[in-house]
C-alpha cells in the first residue's frame, strides 16, 4: 500500500472494504462506519506488529477512548479504502493509535483522522495491566506524531497535550 499524506513513515497501511450497507441516506459512509474501519485496521496491524503465534487481541485490551475528525464525506467505491495506523503514545497500561481513512489506491484524499486510546487488559484478574517491555518495544517501530485532531485546539488550552 502507498503512503498517505500527513501520516508517519512508519505508519501501517491497510486495504479495509467499505460495504454498500455502511452507507447513510445522503449516500455517504457513516459516521459510524469510520471506527469499524479503525478497529478492522487495528487486527490487521497487530498481526504485523506482534507476529502470527501472539494475538494482543486475545490477550485483552480496552478501548478507552475515541476521537474522530470527519474531513470530507467518502462515497462507495468498489475498490477498498485504505486505512493508515500507528503509535502516536504509550502510558503504563495505555497507548495511543493513530490512524488516517484515505480512499483507495490513486485517491490520497484523507475523509477521516482519528484516535483511539487502549488500556492493556488481565482477563482473568478483570483489571489493566502493565505493558510489557516487548510490547513497549514494538509499539515503539510504529510510533509517529499523534494526528492533529481539532477537539486538540480546545483541549490544549485547559488541560494540555498528553
Amino acid at each position: 500500500m502507498s503512503p498517505l499524506p500527513e501520516v508517519p513513515a512508519a505508519a501501517g497501511v491497510y486495504p479495509i472494504t467499505v460495504r454498500w450497507s455502511d452507507m447513510d441516506a445522503y449516500r455517504h459512509v457513516n459516521n459510524v462506519q469510520y471506527l469499524r474501519l479503525f478497529e478492522e485496521a487495528r487486527v490487521y496491524a497487530f498481526k504485523d506488529w506482534f507476529g502470527a503465534d501472539r494475538d494482543l487481541i486475545d490477550e485483552g485490551l480496552l478501548v478507552v477512548s475515541q476521537a474522530i475528525d470527519y474531513l470530507v464525506p467518502m462515497e462507495f467505491a468498489y475498490a477498498p479504502a485504505r486505512v493508515a495506523i500507528w503509535c502516536s503514545g504509550t502510558g503504563a497500561a495505555s497507548f495511543d493509535l493513530g490512524y488516517a481513512v484515505a480512499g483507495p489506491e490513486g485517491d490520497d484524499t484523507v475523509y477521516a483522522r482519528g484516535r483511539v486510546t487502549l488500556v492493556a487488559y488481565d482477563l482473568l484478574e478483570q483489571r489493566p495491566r502493565r505493558l510489557g517491555e516487548a510490547e513497549r518495544e514494538v509499539l515503539g517501530t510504529v510510533r509517529g506524531e499523534p494526528p492533529a485532531l481539532r477537539g486538540d485546539r480546545s483541549a490544549a488550552g485547559s488541560r494540555g497535550h498528553r
